[in-house]
């Protein structure tokens, strides 16, 4: 059998028997070049020297990488008696050609899945950033004016005290009627609460401008998942499998467990129920079904999450809607055949001893 290996220096034919060299195209003494197809390969790609070689193979051939595939079965081989100093290369060509491989790899454009990660982090510093200034400035204010929780929320709640500070000003802004229970500040004091309502407000402004760049983002790079499980949920999965390729590459049993990580390692550890479901529990067909259907209907979501990852990663035509609409007979399916919860099994007392004296 013939094996097909590619090492940094050139691509060889051998003899899987004997070892031996049966054909070879070395790698040209251009560290420019060689970085170029050195690049080639790390993304993925086939060589013309790795085609060329392979032509010359009438059997069957194998080949060293899987990122060969396509021109022959994959095949572990020990390619260590192959080096480079054999063929004329020495190790500060190889020092050249890396750096060179190393610069040019960095100086890639970066897929936007990738930035969407970053994006969904930033998400996530931002909503625990927003929460801590939300409760000190609830705590805060409300000793100054407790009453104007019931009336504002979030945003407009910072918006109001970093505009007026003084509760009689918003008082007249809301329209209302009332009498405020709460003390009074002195005009240091407010302009400290003002000045960090202002800094909240300028965070949830922030959170929204985050929110929309992800959802431009996934509409761009991933429209067949947006059809199933919407913007914010697709990110959140990219997020959480590292990228968009990965996330295509993952067993539809693992897609239904991401974000589920620690119950999981609970129920390794000690024995514990194994969750059924990680972050697509946030989907609205499974975190509104009865409890012993939301596993087979994860089970379902994830395998045609996994299919529109995939169908997005190679820029395959859009099947969303066809996809949502397969999920959902599904859903309709699982329904009608598990209309009711499972009997539990009745616990059966011990057996009493009769007949026997009791120890004394």
């Amino acid at each position: 059998m013939t094996i097909l290996v590619t090492k940094w220096f050139g691509v060889f034919l051998i003899d899987e028997k004997s070892h031996s060299i049966v054909d070879k195209r070395l790698m040209p003494k251009d560290t420019a070049v060689t970085a170029e197809k050195l690049a080639a390969v790390q993304r993925g790609g086939v060589l013309d020297e790795e085609r060329e070689l392979a032509t010359k193979v009438p059997e069957k051939l194998m080949v060293g990488d899987r990122r060969q595939s396509e021109l022959g079965k994959p095949e572990l081989f020990d390619s260590s008696f192959l080096t480079p100093q054999k063929f004329g290369y020495d190790d500060a060509f190889m020092h050249e050609v890396m750096m060179r491989l190393g610069k040019l790899r960095t100086s890639e454009p970066i897929p936007r899945d990738k930035s969407l990660v970053q994006a969904i982090r930033n998400l996530d510093d931002q909503i625990a950033t927003i929460n801590l200034y939300n409760e000190r400035l609830h705590e805060w204010y409300g000793m100054h004016f407790p009453e104007l929780a019931d009336y504002a929320k979030d945003s407009r709640y910072a918006d109001l005290i970093a505009r007026y500070g003084d509760r009689d000003a918003i008082i007249e802004e809301l329209g209302i009627d009332i009498q405020s229970i709460g003390a009074d500040f002195n005009d240091s004091d407010m302009r400290a609460v003002m000045d960090l309502a202002d800094t909240l407000y300028r965070l949830y402004d922030d959170e929204e401008r985050t929110e929309a760049y992800i959802q431009e983002i996934v509409e761009e790079t991933c429209p067949n998942m947006c059809a199933i499980v919407g913007g914010p949920l697709a990110a959140r999965l990219i997020s959480l499998s590292g990228g968009l390729e990965r996330l295509s590459s993952l067993p539809s049993s693992t897609v239904q467990l991401l974000g589920a990580e620690k119950a999981m390692f609970r129920h390794l550890k000690s024995g514990k129920r194994p969750p059924k479901h990680g972050v697509i529990y946030q989907h609205p067909e499974v975190h509104k079904a009865p409890y012993w259907q939301r596993g087979n209907i994860a089970r379902a979501l994830a395998g045609k999450i996994l299919i529109a990852a995939k169908v997005d990663q190679y820029k395959g035509e859009f099947c969303g809607d066809r996809l949502n609409e397969e999920f959902m007979t599904r859903v309709e399916d699982i329904k009608r055949r598990y209309p009711d919860p499972p009997k539990k099994p009745e616990k059966k007392g011990k057996p009493r001893n009769r007949g026997k004296p009791r120890k004394r």
